[in-house]
């Protein structure tokens, strides 16, 4: 039994078209040959979507591991090396569900020092606790098998990967920006809103986007001129300055046209407010309706609503029926987190992959601006004396440089979500039960 473990996930190696890139290759190769200088009693966990079968259509059965391998072969080439010095470990995920299918994938990853474990869920020991791995599929309605092991029992995510995902970026290089390549670091319920920006933004005519950034920023500034206006009729304010201002005089006759169009455009705006009023009437009753199904429209276009309440709740359901456990790692939704609950852990591994994080514009209604990042990590976890130590671990990566100018303006000062914070190292203390950050520790083992 090993001492030492390393957790990371959702790696999405292969799949069409421009899928076969991959970001990372020089840092995850980095990372395993780190690795392969590590005692023999250590073991690397790969929690599950090591590759993207679902991704890969153009061939099938094994072949779809040979397919992606032919396309990552310094990074299987170093698995194979470090897999002869330390134990690897590969769970099945939902993008590579058959590896849970079909026996023969067993021998495939054997060739390269890769041991693979079929099963929902994985057990690891330390100090007679034990550590719960999962993928996190069989959370997720939308990507659970409703017959784990049968290769026919699909869920309607493999459905959605395999045509949008994979077809989308068959097609990417026809793009004016290769954006397409980059749906599978989207959130399902995300994608309308995320095509429609990088269409916007990429794929739309330059005349036509001039004009209609005109467009949408006038519409802004009659929005804003008709509050004014309505201020300074009850009186709350003496003028309207958005009317009434400097500028407009000083430019003379333009200043007069573009006077004359703000009022015209006031006014159609306050009739087309009149006609939307049943309107509003009709949608305040459908978002009621939603929230009472639990389902916000806001959530549905920001992916706030892919939420980690049900992962939660599923380690609870471990912690309550297997007691032992004291720590619960899965990954899947590629947002890393470690969160406590009393003397135990909750963790998300993260994903290696590029996140694409929606920013909202400064700047009247354009569409949103999705930011690259990354967010590079592993989990080490070992026993020191009577505790569990968990020690986390980021890789730096800055993405290259993808935005427009049109882009980069519309948001400037606006900040990039910052993605929850995560101790560098978290211990539980096994005889007391007592669980907390353990910043007193030698910091410089941390990427040990």
């Amino acid at each position: 039994m090993a001492r030492d473990y390393y957790f990371l996930s959702d790696l999405h190696l292969g799949g069409d078209g421009e899928l076969e890139h991959c970001d990372f290759v020089d840092e995850f190769v980095s990372f395993l040959k780190e690795l392969a200088t590590k005692d023999s009693d250590t073991e690397l966990i790969i929690g599950g979507d090591l590759c993207g079968f679902w991704e890969t259509t153009t061939v099938q059965g094994t072949a779809m591991f040979d397919e992606i391998v032919s396309h990552h072969g310094a990074i299987f080439d170093q698995l194979r090396e470090t897999g002869k010095h330390v134990k690897i470990t590969v769970m099945a995920g939902n993008h590579d569900y058959d590896l849970a299918c079909d026996p023969a994938f067993r021998d495939k990853l054997a060739g390269y020092n890769l041991e693979l474990h079929s099963a929902i869920s994985l057990k690891r020991e330390l100090l007679g606790r034990t550590l719960w791995i999962e993928h996190g599929q069989q959370s997720d309605p939308v990507n659970a098998s409703p017959d784990y092991g049968n290769p026919y029992a699909l869920p309607l995510g493999y459905f959605i990967t395999s045509t949008v995902v994979a077809g989308g970026s068959r097609h990417s290089t026809f793009g004016r920006g290769n954006w397409l390549k980059d749906l599978r670091s989207v959130a399902t319920e995300q994608i309308p809103d995320w095509v429609l920006s990088n269409y916007f933004y990429r794929e739309m005519g330059p005349a036509i986007r001039a004009v209609s950034t005109v467009f949408l920023l006038l519409l802004t500034f009659t929005v804003a001129a008709l509050v004014g206006e309505a201020l300074s009729l009850l009186g709350i304010l003496n003028v309207n300055i958005l009317l009434d201002n400097p500028v407009f005089r000083s430019l003379g006759f333009v200043g007069s046209v573009l006077h004359a169009i703000v009022v015209v455009n006031m006014l159609i705006l306050f009739f087309m407010l009149v006609v939307a009023l049943p309107g509003w009437l009709v949608l305040h009753d459908v978002i009621k309706t939603l929230r009472r199904f639990r389902i916000s429209p806001t959530e549905l276009a920001t992916g706030e609503g892919r939420t980690n309440e049900v992962y939660i709740r599923r380690a609870r359901e471990v912690f309550a029926g297997h007691p032992e456990t004291s720590v619960y790692l899965f990954g899947h939704t590629h947002h890393a987190f470690l969160q406590r609950e009393d003397d135990r852990v909750i963790i998300n591994m993260g994903t290696w992959l590029k996140i694409l994080d929606r920013v909202p514009v400064r700047f009247g209604y354009l569409p949103s601006v999705y930011y690259p990042t990354f967010r590079l990590n592993y989990f080490h976890i070992r026993a020191e004396q009577s505790q569990i130590v968990i020690r986390y671990i980021e890789i730096p990566k800055t993405p290259a440089r993808e935005l427009g100018l049109l882009q980069r303006f519309v948001t400037l000062g606006r900040k990039i979500p910052a993605p929850p914070e995560i101790p560098e190292i978290t211990t539980i203390d096994v005889q007391s039960g007592a669980t907390g950050d353990a910043s007193a520790l030698d910091s410089t083992s941390a990427g040990s």
